[in-house]
């Protein structure tokens, strides 16, 4: 039963559309390119060390091109966007998107790369570098709006405190930047 006061948002409704206040990851080209050159070291190295040993034969090369080509798929970092409401990331051969006005949970995955994992009430779910973030402050402004949203409304039920520690590392390195710039530290 609902009441007049009841604050939640719908829980149904299409993503807000439209490239006006988009953001996106500015180091992404850079990472891909990265990406590829390490795959191009990796065969050189292969067909190289191949050739010197005197086995170098074509399906050779074509396993190492395969190697080469699985590590650059691995290496490819996904491409993260944000809009009002919104945040998507997009691989090869998928694009996840979540509501962030519309966030339930979000909680940090510690292990060899932190991760950060946002669910929205839609049954969404997304999982980023909080790097992006912390390198890409448009990108952060984009989720946080959204997450304080989510937080007004109550549909945020856990990860409040995940957010605010992550808020705190970005007002940290903004300092430091600052201070840099200025010559001060």
């Amino acid at each position: 039963m609902r009441h007049r006061d009841d604050t939640h948002a719908p829980l149904t409704g299409s993503y807000p559309t439209g490239t006006a206040g988009t953001a996106h990851d500015r180091d992404w080209e850079a990472e891909v390119r990265a990406s590829l050159r390490c795959a191009a070291v990796l065969l050189g190295m292969l067909l190289f060390i191949d050739w010197a040993a005197g086995t170098l034969a074509w399906w050779r090369g074509a396993l190492w091109a395969g190697i080469a080509l699985l590590l650059f798929l691995v290496l490819v970092p996904a491409r993260v966007s944000a809009g009002a409401g919104w945040l998507a990331t997009r691989r090869l051969l998928r694009t996840r998107r979540v509501r962030t006005d519309l966030l339930v949970a979000v909680r940090t995955l510690d292990g060899v790369a932190q991760r950060l994992v946002l669910r929205d009430a839609l049954g969404n779910r997304v999982e980023i570098d909080p790097e992006v973030l912390v390198r890409n402050p448009a990108l952060w402004h984009l989720l946080d709006e959204g997450a304080r949203r989510s937080e007004a409304t109550g549909t945020l039920l856990c990860g409040r405190t995940a957010l605010h520690r992550l808020a705190r590392r970005l007002d940290h390195e903004t300092a430091l930047a600052v201070f840099r710039a200025s010559g001060m530290k």
